[in-house]
């Protein structure tokens, strides 16, 4: 199995969306991963979302899509024997990452020097809405407040709809992905010098990122972006949604070639020799023209008929689909971009996300499913050296 990080060990005190994945991705690749939870309540979304006998269960599917192949401990960090605990994990530590309302992890005697003290060469990433400096750096919030702060939700949907957040919780998701590609990077940094590494990831940069190309449109030209709807962001007038006799069709036809292709494939080669629309420049300047020809031969054919036409004259196309049906479709399953997993101690089996790429053609799947509330805590006591009566005094305090 693909495992290159097996042997190191996360202390993941994140919860909610953006860390949790960050860490999951660590633990597909053979990280030890040590959820650390407050006592009885746990991670937030272990109660919430879809099912709620999972959340009564404490396997709300929300926490479940990022918590197989984890350890989970419960330590209340407001108990000074809590924190104490918490640090003697740290010593053990290769990777700390922590999603802390940014300066609380220092008040807590948790910031970067602190950890650092107790383990030199320690990886120590904070995940936070904006980042840990900036004049706005310590505020929080949530996926769909960042949308907002970033613009894209003025960037999404038609001048008549906006403001429109996109669907699904992107931001959330990204940067996890961003936080886990900064940790693996940093581990590389770190035995090259020897030398703890301090990471920042924000949602805010992250979501931004994800629109790098309006962001270096705008700060070159002045020209900032707008809504576009369905529209291709090249504004290419042979690409975008168009109609269909069932279906919308989304076509992508952006350069010379692509352009050529599509007006061959579509039965419609005149529209090539046509001086209006003879290269891009003059196209750009003509495209209502051309937008409804196209449209208007597009209209005789389903989306699904044109679907295939054009993708086997090497157009870029796809019908729009409807999300359960993208979901049962035969690509995904090819790819095993999902995988299943018993839930412990419930009759469900959840689909949980895979790595998100294939290594040597092989999927990388979980392979334990998420760990309930404080199910390692006394095995993980043990492997601290921690005696029977050390135990019972955590208990005794609540701090476990």
């Amino acid at each position: 199995m693909f495992q290159p990080l097996s042997g190191l060990r996360v202390v993941d005190l994140t919860q909610i969306l953006a860390g949790p994945y960050s860490t999951y991705q660590l633990a597909l690749m053979g990280a030890e991963v040590i959820k650390v939870e407050m006592p009885d309540e746990g991670d937030a979304t272990r109660t919430g979302m879809g099912d709620p006998a999972l959340g009564g269960d404490k396997m709300g599917l929300s926490y479940v899509t990022q918590g197989s192949n984890k350890r989970s401990i419960t330590i209340d960090l407001k108990k000074p024997e809590g924190l104490t605990l918490i640090k003697r994990l740290i010593a053990t530590a290769d990777i700390f990452v922590q999603n802390i309302r940014p300066g609380a992890a220092g008040r807590l005697g948790l910031s970067f020097s602190d950890v650092k003290a107790i383990k030199p060469g320690i990886i120590y990433c904070s995940i936070s809405a904006y980042g840990q400096d900036g004049p706005i750096g310590d505020r929080s919030a949530y996926d769909h407040v960042v949308q907002g702060m970033s613009g894209i939700t003025m960037t999404t949907g038609t001048p008549d709809t906006v403001p429109n957040k996109v669907g699904a919780p992107y931001v959330d998701y990204a940067t996890g992905l961003n936080a886990a590609f900064a940790i693996v990077s940093a581990l590389h940094e770190a035995r090259r010098t020897g030398e703890a590494v301090e990471l920042d990831v924000a949602m805010l940069d992250t979501s931004m990122l994800l629109m790098s190309s309006m962001m270096t449109s705008y700060l070159t030209t002045g020209n900032a972006p707008g809504p576009s709807g369905n529209e291709a962001q090249s504004r290419s007038p042979s690409s975008g949604a168009f109609e269909t006799t069932s279906g919308v069709l989304m076509i992508a036809a952006n350069n010379e070639r692509q352009h050529q292709q599509l007006c061959n494939a579509i039965g419609r080669p005149e529209l090539l020799s046509d001086d209006r629309w003879a290269d891009i420049a003059i196209r750009r300047e003509n495209v209502e023209s051309l937008r409804e020809e196209i449209s208007n031969t597009i209209k005789g054919k389903s989306a699904d008929e044109w679907e295939v036409i054009l993708n086997e004259a090497k157009v870029p196309a796809a019908r729009v689909r409807e999300f359960a049906e993208v979901m049962n479709e035969g690509q995904l399953k090819a790819r095993g971009i999902t995988a299943p997993i018993e839930l412990p101690g419930i009759d469900v089996t959840a689909h949980v996300p895979t790595l998100g790429f294939k290594v040597n053609g092989d999927v990388v799947a979980p392979v334990a499913p998420p760990p309930e509330l404080g199910q390692d805590t006394n095995v993980i006591l043990k492997e601290l050296g921690c005696s029977a009566e050390e135990v019972a005094k955590l208990r005794e305090a609540g701090a476990i």
